[in-house]
């Protein structure tokens, strides 16, 4: 499980060190796959949960055509990426533009995989998403 945030900085070449604590023998041995967030970040898998989430995708009762499609945009997208010596991954240049990455990032856990924001919006979506959860939150203590 992930948890907590981080903040680093990527340096010239588009490298950011994986924060100790998310540091698993799965990702130094295997890896990770990034993708494009569904809120303007990165998303970082481990092998076996991007494994989980391309089976339930693969398995989805969508119709064809649209499966087609969903795999095109969810898959052309994606970078397995290796973890260097030094613990750090490469972010390509497409997801670094996508995400509006600079200087100054945030690492995010979020349960089974990892978030990567700019430090600028991370700002702006922390806040909003604390907010959001309190009010999640109090709707399922209703209920109950």
């Amino acid at each position: 499980m992930f948890t907590g945030e981080f903040e680093y900085r990527v340096d010239e070449k588009g490298r950011v060190p994986i924060p100790p604590k998310f540091r698993t023998e799965e990702l130094k041995k295997e890896g990770v796959v990034l993708t494009p967030g569904l809120e303007k970040c990165i998303t970082i898998y481990p092998p076996s949960e991007w494994k989980k989430f391309a089976d339930s995708i693969t398995s989805s009762p969508l119709p064809p055509s649209k499966l087609r499609k969903l795999n095109r945009a969810i898959f052309a997208r994606a970078f397995s990426v290796e973890i260097d010596g030094q613990s750090r991954i490469t972010l390509p240049v497409q997801l670094r533009q996508y995400a509006g990455v600079g200087e100054e990032v945030v690492f995010a856990g979020a349960n089974n995989y990892i978030e990567l924001w700019s430090k600028t919006q991370w700002d702006e979506e922390s806040s909003k998403s604390q907010s959001e959860a309190f009010q999640i939150i109090e709707s399922i203590e209703k209920r109950a």
